[in-house]
């Protein structure tokens, strides 16, 4: 990651809150999950609730805010979140990137308060629901396409 899209140049970044579940887990604090992809910045690991048959979340180790608190410093970041999704997603043979929905709940319908990338494959084969918690173009869901837009404009 460069230094422009770092966790360290963020001032929406500190290093760990404690009372902040996906912080737990992505700096191992939670035994009981299981990491599908570690590095020094980002973690993913499966949705607890998932909303298609592949359902990943790619979380910064350090507690960034929802993604209305990101700015133009931060397109590298989620740019970087993106290609970890896509490639834990080839790792468990989800070959059709075109058939994927990368994105993002917008505040306030953010249930954990840490920068989250929804990963969901297929997309095709979203449920009722599910395609209407993940839906593009909602007041509640962004696609990260649409955030880097958003953020680059800012």
């Amino acid at each position: 990651m460069s230094a422009e899209g770092s966790l360290e140049q963020s001032s929406t970044a500190s290093t760990f809150d404690q009372s902040c579940i996906f912080c737990r887990i992505a700096n191992k604090h939670e035994s009981s999950t299981e990491l599908l992809h570690c590095d020094d910045d980002l973690v993913c690991f499966k949705d607890i609730r998932p909303g298609a048959p592949h359902h990943y979340l790619v979380v910064p180790k350090k507690h960034v805010g929802n993604c209305k608190s990101l700015n133009k410093d931060h397109v590298q970041l989620v740019k970087t979140m993106m290609e970890v999704g896509k490639s834990t997603l080839q790792k468990n043979n989800i070959t059709d990137l075109e058939d994927i929905r990368l994105g993002f709940h917008y505040p306030p319908f953010c249930s954990i308060a840490h920068l989250h990338l929804h990963v969901l494959a297929p997309a095709s084969q979203l449920g009722f629901l599910s395609r209407m918690i993940y839906r593009v173009n909602s007041y509640w869901f962004i696609t990260a396409d649409q955030l880097i837009e958003q953020l680059q404009a800012s």
